[in-house]
């Protein structure tokens, strides 16, 4: 809630917890009427279900996605928002950092000018390069394509997404600056590699164009491209 850009609404998705976070949110909820919680009936298994629940709800023209584990620059709201407006485009991401427990949060000061470059599908395809939790995107957009809810897409639902976003416009936009901070965890899924090369593969054979077309051999190569960038870009850099 510590956003310069004041105007939006927070929606929290419940997706079953077992601590007392629907406590806190309630309370959050009767002091700041921005604030609306909804529980989903039973646990999800998987974050598709309650983001696409917090996009149907949404009733504002941009939705953004924030999971649990991950924290906001304070200017991040404002600055996409006065980029999206000034460039006509309907998504905008920014790079991401990671930290662990413990770790000192600095929130840089964006440079100025701020440092803008374009996404496009063939990008999106060599290498993810929109964090979910770094999204603004148009809400009708969104609504035209939601995640993916079948369980054998967890942990790439995301991925297949905003490739069937990039197809469906020319590019989105990126801000080339750190505005979310990524909690590394030895709990999530995304840790153990050699799984998530298995889901990311076989999500990219079950991909298909608009034209009908799979994407054949390309989606090895794409498979090898995306997971040898995110070894320089995760490891060494801790940046994406």
């Amino acid at each position: 809630m510590t956003q310069t850009y004041s105007s939006f609404e927070l929606i929290v998705i419940d997706d079953s917890s077992t601590d007392e976070s629907v406590e806190v949110v309630e309370a959050a909820a009767q002091a700041d009427p921005r604030v609306k919680l909804i529980r989903m009936t039973k646990n999800a298994g998987a974050p598709a279900a309650p983001r696409n629940a917090g996009i149907a709800a949404a009733r504002g023209e941009w939705v953004a996605f924030l999971d649990a584990d991950d924290v906001w620059h304070p200017r991040k709201l404002e600055l996409q928002i006065e980029t999206l407006r000034a460039c006509g485009a309907l998504m905008c991401s920014t790079q991401m950092k990671d930290f662990r427990d413990g770790d000192p949060i600095v929130f840089e000061p964006p440079p100025v000018p701020l440092p803008i470059s374009r996404v496009t599908l063939a990008q999106q395809l060599l290498k993810y390069r929109t964090p979910t939790s770094s999204i603004v995107a148009n809400r009708e957009f969104m609504r035209r394509h939601l995640f993916n809810e079948d369980p054998s897409y967890k942990a790439r639902e995301d991925t297949d997404c905003f490739i069937r976003v990039h197809e469906d416009m020319p590019f989105s936009i990126k801000i080339v600056h750190p505005l979310v901070f990524y909690r590394q965890q030895a709990s999530q899924i995304s840790r153990n590699k050699w799984k998530m090369v298995g889901r990311h593969l076989a999500m990219l054979k079950k991909y298909r164009l608009k034209s009908g077309k799979d994407l054949g051999a390309m989606a090895y190569v794409y498979t090898f491209t995306h997971f040898f960038v995110s070894i320089y870009l995760r490891l060494v850099r801790r940046m994406l």
